[in-house]
């Protein structure tokens, strides 16, 4: 029942990815049916690590060395300049609404 489950989440994870990018090649912004409607909203910039050890010290959890990427990202969105990590060009997500 587990691969059976696994099949079907991947078979609808493809066929939301196909119907972003068709609704994102053809610049449709909003699909709507009788019983469901489909829309494309700007995504969130991810952050990106280039180098770790260019990253101020304020952003390292004291424990065992790790990187708070949620101050990072919030630092970042926030207009600051920090070495090592920049913001990614947001992926276009799909909303799916059923009534």
């Amino acid at each position: 029942m587990q691969d059976r489950l696994e099949r079907l989440q991947d078979c609808a994870a493809k066929r939301r990815q196909i119907a972003k990018d068709v609704m994102v090649e053809l610049d449709l912004k909003k699909i709507t049916a009788p019983d469901f409607t489909v829309s494309i909203r700007p995504g969130m910039p991810a952050l990106l690590v280039f180098d770790e050890a260019a990253v101020p010290s304020i952003y390292w959890e004291p424990r065992d060395p790790r990187l708070d990427r949620q101050g990072l990202l919030s630092d970042l969105k926030g207009g600051a300049g920090i070495n090592g990590v920049a913001l990614s060009n947001p992926e276009p997500v799909l909303s799916v609404r059923t009534k």
